[in-house]
């Protein structure tokens, strides 16, 4: 099958339009062998309009008639008439328009995009391939623009080129890199995320991942982890016990505090996943003499918010809770730990949602940990964490929101063999997983996962210790959000990591206490955490 397609393919009766060859992909340096992609099952492909490539992440019932076909193309239609109207998407109604009506098509976005590169230049991955498609239909169906195909170019709108755009959106990370790289702004991204808006909030289809076991889960238990307000509490009380043991540091959670000063919210999947991020917030802050509190309060103990990737209405359900929650305990500020897509839903976006009454003030973490590690009331002792150390920045933490001097502070007072990526800051690659990726490993998702959205990833971070691989130096990745932790777990696994170069992966508070005199030392450990 040829690598190049065109606009005009996207409604082509054909079984997929483009399979991926793994020859194709962008190389890496050093043993790293890929492996040729696993099948979708046969009962998917019945099921679902497996129709675009070598992936099935949406799950778009297969029409079984020509009137069914029909009302996938009219329903996707009326979802687009209502996001180009400011009553029904006064969330993003502006930039949405702007970015419909000002692509110069001159596809400077090509080059700033992970998946293009990494899948070999292929047309398809290619940002504005998905956008242009999106912006005819545009100007054809919804603008209704006389001479729109000539003028704009044309598209074949048929049942076909709907189940294929719904998959492309959900082969984008949304990580923004090409908005960035715009030398108009269009936003690319946006395009992506409001296409999934159209699948879930007109038509009632998202991944399961983010709808069903994510948004709706929470809503309904208060984690997407299924924790219930009992279960969470147990559970911190386990990770107090055991780690006030390991450490020789006796500290004890907060719950419920009427007045604190912090609220903070972890993402809950920290908790099971990665019980030292947990603890070692609990030590600095009781280290530092903070007033804080988590609170028990449904979805209050869990910052993650799945409605910012693909629905506004579940978006909006959650973040209301977690407010309220904040405006029932009376704290002065909510504080957000390590989790990237959290910062993003609970200030960029939740400034769109919140109603005046529950705005209690949001705050990242990274200033507050920068303030407490440069104050004085620690005792460090940096020679603790003298081994290469790199650092991921999260998308959203950085690129959005420009949040990149109080990481690197702590990281040059702390590590003395702390070495950037390149590139890095608000230029960084996203690790693959961001717009709930990391969270999906159905059929052969994983695959895509770690061989082509984690690709340029894996690339930079072997980049960056260059002088210092193989097996006998520990290295250490600093990956300060709990989606690219995830992430990261499944690339290291797959191409053996942490047996080929002793290279794990952590946030930043665990480096912080593994660097704490009054904690024993060894808080960060080179194993895999099964």
């Amino acid at each position: 099958m040829e690598n190049t397609i065109t606009i005009e393919d996207i409604g082509k009766d054909t079984e997929i339009l483009m399979q991926v060859d793994v020859k194709n992909l962008m190389p890496l340096q050093g043993d790293f062998p890929d492996k040729e992609w696993g099948e979708i099952n046969s009962d998917t492909k019945e099921k679902y309009a497996c129709i675009l490539d070598n992936l099935c992440v949406l799950q778009i019932p297969m029409p079984k008639t020509p009137e069914e076909e029909e009302e996938l193309v009219n329903k996707f239609l009326d979802g687009m008439r209502k996001l180009f109207t400011k009553e029904n998407n006064w969330t993003f109604f502006s930039i949405l328009e702007t970015t419909m009506e000002h692509c110069a098509k001159c596809n400077t976005c090509s080059d700033a995009c992970h998946l293009y590169e990494a899948t070999g230049h292929n047309e398809m991955y290619r940002p504005n391939y998905r956008s242009e498609i999106f912006r005819r239909i545009y100007f054809k169906y919804i603008k209704n623009k006389p001479f729109a195909k000539w003028r704009y170019g044309d598209v074949d709108l048929n049942w076909r080129t709907v189940a294929r755009l719904g998959e492309l959106a959900y082969r984008c990370n949304i990580c923004r890199r090409c908005a960035q790289t715009c030398p108009i702004g269009v936003d690319n991204a946006l395009i992506a995320r409001e296409i999934r808006k159209i699948f879930s909030q007109e038509l009632g289809i998202a991944p399961p991942e983010l709808h069903d076991k994510g948004s709706m889960l929470q809503l309904k238990t208060g984690s997407s982890t299924a924790m219930n307000k009992l279960v969470v509490k147990d559970n911190v009380q386990f990770i107090d016990e055991d780690f006030s043991e390991e450490t020789g540091f006796q500290f004890e959670t907060p719950w419920d505090v009427q007045g604190a000063d912090i609220l903070l919210i972890h993402n809950a999947g920290e908790i099971l996943a990665w019980p030292e991020n947990i603890a070692a917030f609990s030590i600095i802050f009781k280290a530092a003499g903070i007033s804080w509190t988590l609170s028990s309060e449904l979805a209050a103990y869990d910052s993650i918010n799945y409605g910012v990737f693909y629905d506004d209405v579940q978006f909006a359900r959650t973040v209301l809770l977690q407010a309220q929650a904040a405006k029932n305990l009376g704290v002065k500020k909510i504080v957000l730990g390590e989790c990237g897509h959290a910062h993003k839903a609970f200030t960029v976006i939740a400034d769109r949602v919140l109603p005046k009454a529950l705005n209690t003030p949001r705050e990242s973490c990274f200033p507050i940990l920068r303030d407490i590690v440069m104050s004085g009331k620690i005792k460090f002792d940096p020679e603790r964490n003298n081994f290469p150390v790199t650092c991921h920045d999260p998308c959203n933490l950085t690129r959005l929101m420009g949040i990149i001097k109080p990481q690197r502070d702590i990281l040059h007072k702390l590590c003395p063999q702390f070495r950037e990526m390149n590139p890095h800051g608000p230029y960084n690659y996203c690790c693959g997983g961001g717009s709930g990726f990391a969270i999906m490993s159905r059929n052969n998702i994983s695959d895509w996962r770690t061989q082509i959205t984690g690709r340029k990833k894996l690339s930079q971070i072997l980049d960056s210790f260059s002088d210092s691989r193989g097996p006998e130096i520990q290295k250490y990745v600093c990956a300060p959000c709990s989606n690219c932790k995830g992430q990261l777990r499944d690339i290291l696994r797959h191409y053996k990591l942490l047996e080929k170069e002793q290279l794990v992966y952590g946030g930043l508070v665990e480096l912080i206490v593994n660097a704490m005199v009054d904690v024993n030392p060894g808080y960060i450990k080179w194993e895999d955490e099964g």
